[in-house]
């Protein structure tokens, strides 16, 4: 029976990295499978590292807590015979696994790895906890397999809280088979929130083989033909480097670095360098870059496109060809894209997964990258959520997660994507999906095209995998009816049910003192505006728009209820289920606030158009009937939050969809009703006498 839990406890879960006692006992291992047994040994006497160490300690809880096997750590070397999972580093026995991450499981009188580095060993030691966990047995299939990496970086924020990384979440992490951390780094040791040790870090992460890198938010107060900038610069990048020299990199995006260009077309179009490819960003990189490199010469420097990929094709091409060849492009693959939904044109305002991409804004600077041989990263969130949800802690939509999948790998054969970044700040919570990507991202000679079906059978119960299966079919077509506006990634989809419900002037959700974000305006406009934040005139007039827009939430909205309904029959439900089951009534609760603040923006407008005094009557009924329909909705979320405290949070925002804050926006929308509708139903009696 779950308990409700208080803010924050989602966290205790994450210290958790393996279930307990999900041993089936009943299973009998076959011919063709080893069962680890108590007393095996894990011999890592040939490669005892700090990352092969850890790994092998992790492998060693693994079995104890989840398989009740109690097994041996051997780094002498003074063992032998059965029952040994020996380790090598061993490149050239491998052929398909010959490359970074990479290594070979195959058998003698024991279970033997071939890696080709210490990361490929500790990865494989997580494919056997894979393997184990979707038999719920300690039994290895005697098959040969070579693995390797797909992608690097792999690189994700922190989802246990802003650019906080205990070691439970860089387990987590590196068993997801992600390799790099993000840090938002304003100086040395120091980050949005504060103090931060990045060496301490540093070093804690490296044990997990997983590198660190700064997300930059220093300011660029100097162009680099500036007087003052070698002074300026040195004292920034060049210290946080000479201090912290064990950096991977860093990670440079226009807004957060506000670079003070002197191109001319910037007057001319009045835009801001943080949202413009300027002609002279590959000035500023190049100056950066040499900077960096002093101290560490193989440092990545990465540009991110994010901010001005709505610009025309011209000048974004124009800056990839000049850009250093020796730093990495990181591109979105998603965003900015328009396209046509049953007649109407609408555009992506933000990271989506209603889109799977790749875009064309992708796509342009994807081939200038490759013309010009510059390595390609992409932004893909494939750590499981976007913006479509902000408060859901991932988005259980598998089959339209495996098309962005195979997307990303197309774009990795025809243009070089070689390396990701899988979340912003809203960061990285472990479930199904990121197991799926896993598999997903890792150049293998076993095809499992079965996975899927394996991981959901692993987690809710193979008895009821058909059901479970059927229902996220549903739940992935749901979201391909998502509309990702900014009026609604600003507003309800932000922050779901919690979204206040305004009549006129503006209602604040109330935030945490200590909130990286919070309810400011730059990630929640508290009062809808319909049609704001597109900034385009390639999308279709609101008048059309509006209407199209709430019929295809109200789909998404049937679909999402039709999955819920399946699960909902299954007799045998586990905690796992349980919880899955409640995350897609959170989603479409939120879903529902998004239809509901659509409605009611449309009544208003009608309301403010109109002149008969009996049909302002009648639209003012209508959003008060809108109003307690939203209300009811929002009631709805409570039990949902109570039992799962990561529903309603997201790490720079904190809490803003909890308890405490839908019981606000129930009061405030009551309220609404009251006072702003009362005042005009009022003054409407009044005028009808």
């Amino acid at each position: 029976m779950r308990k409700p839990e208080k803010n924050y406890e989602f966290r205790h879960k994450m210290l958790d990295i393996h279930k307990k006692d999900i041993r089936d006992f009943s299973l009998v291992p076959t011919d063709n499978e080893i069962e680890i047994k108590n007393g095996f040994i894990i011999d890592i006497s040939r490669v005892n590292t700090d990352v092969v160490l850890t790994a092998a300690k992790d492998l060693q809880d693994y079995l104890l807590i989840s398989m009740g096997v109690s097994v041996l750590i051997d780094t002498r070397g003074s063992v032998s015979g059965k029952g040994i999972i020996s380790v090598s580093i061993a490149p050239d026995k491998l052929d398909v696994g010959r490359g970074y991450m990479g290594y070979k499981l195959s058998f003698d009188e024991g279970i033997v790895i071939d890696a080709f580095d210490e990361r490929g060993v500790a990865q494989a030691f997580y494919l056997l906890e894979d393997m184990m966990t979707l038999k719920k047995a300690p039994f290895i299939t005697k098959e040969v397999i070579e693995n390797k990496a797909m992608y690097s970086p792999r690189m994700i924020h922190s989802g246990f809280g802003i650019d906080q990384f205990p070691d439970c979440h860089l387990r987590a992490i590196a068993h997801s088979g992600m390799d790099s951390i993000l840090v938002f780094t304003k100086e040395v040791n120091v980050t949005t929130c504060g103090f931060l040790d990045f060496n301490e870090l540093i070093v804690r992460a490296a044990k997990y083989g997983i590198d660190v890198y700064a997300y930059s938010y220093i300011k660029s107060k100097f162009h680099p033909q500036d007087e003052g900038a070698e002074e300026y610069y040195n004292s920034t990048y060049g210290e946080l480097f000479k201090r912290c020299p064990s950096l991977r990199g860093v990670v440079l995006v226009g807004e957060s670095v506000g670079f003070p260009s002197r191109d001319p077309v910037l007057k001319e179009r009045n835009v801001s360098s943080s949202f413009w490819p300027c002609s002279d960003y590959p000035e500023w990189l190049e100056y950066i870059k040499g900077i960096i490199r002093q101290y560490n010469k193989d440092a990545d420097i990465v540009l991110w496109s994010y901010n001005w990929g709505w610009a025309p094709e011209e000048y974004r091409v124009n800056l990839i060809k000049n850009m250093p060849r020796d730093v990495s492009l990181l591109a979105t693959f998603e965003m900015h894209e328009s396209y046509v939904r049953d007649g109407v044109t609408e555009r992506s305002a933000d990271y989506t997964l209603s889109l799977t991409g790749p875009g064309k804004y992708f796509l342009s600077e994807a081939k200038a990258a490759k013309e010009n041989g510059i390595r390609l990263y992409s932004m893909v969130n494939t750590g499981g959520l976007t913006w479509d949800f902000g408060t859901a802690p991932y988005e259980p939509f598998p089959y339209q997660w495996k098309k962005r999948y195979d997307n990303m790998k197309k774009c990795r054969e025809e243009y070089g994507l070689c390396g990701i970044m899988e979340s912003h700040h809203y960061g990285f919570y472990p479930s199904f999906i990121s197991r799926f990507a896993k598999a997903n991202f890792t150049v293998s000679t076993k095809e499992n095209e079965n996975i899927l079906l394996d991981i959901l059978a692993s987690d809710f119960g193979r008895e009821n995998v058909e059901l479970v299966n059927e229902a996220m079919k549903k739940w992935s077509e749901s979201v391909t009816y998502l509309i990702a506006t900014g009026a609604d990634q600003y507003g309800g989809l932000r922050i779901g049910p919690g979204y206040p419900l305004c009549f006129w002037g503006t209602q604040t959700p109330p935030c945490a003192h200590h909130a990286h974000f919070g309810s400011r305006t730059s990630v929640l406009v508290p009062n809808y505006i319909g049609y704001g934040r597109t900034g385009h005139t390639d999308i279709s007039m609101p008048q059309i728009r509006m209407p199209h827009e709430t019929r295809s939430f109200m789909k998404m909205e049937e679909l999402l209820s039709e999955g819920i309904e399946i699960l909902e029959k299954i007799e045998n439900k586990n905690d796992s289920l349980e919880e899955l089951i409640d995350l897609g009534k959170y989603i479409r609760c939120s879903v529902r606030t998004v239809i509901n603040t659509k409605k009611f923006s449309t009544e208003k407008t009608k309301f403010y158009a109109e002149e008969d005094v009996h049909k302002i009557s009648e639209h003012l009924c209508e959003m008060e009937r809108i109003a307690r329909d939203e209300i009811e909705n929002t009631r709805s979320a409570i039990p949902l939050v109570r039992l799962n405290s990561r529903l309603g949070w997201e790490p720079s925002m904190e809490y803003l969809a909890d308890e405490e804050h839908l019981i606000w926006k129930i009061n405030q929308v009551e309220t609404m009703i009251k006072i702003d509708l009362g005042e005009f139903k009022e003054a409407i009696k009044n005028d009808l006498k």
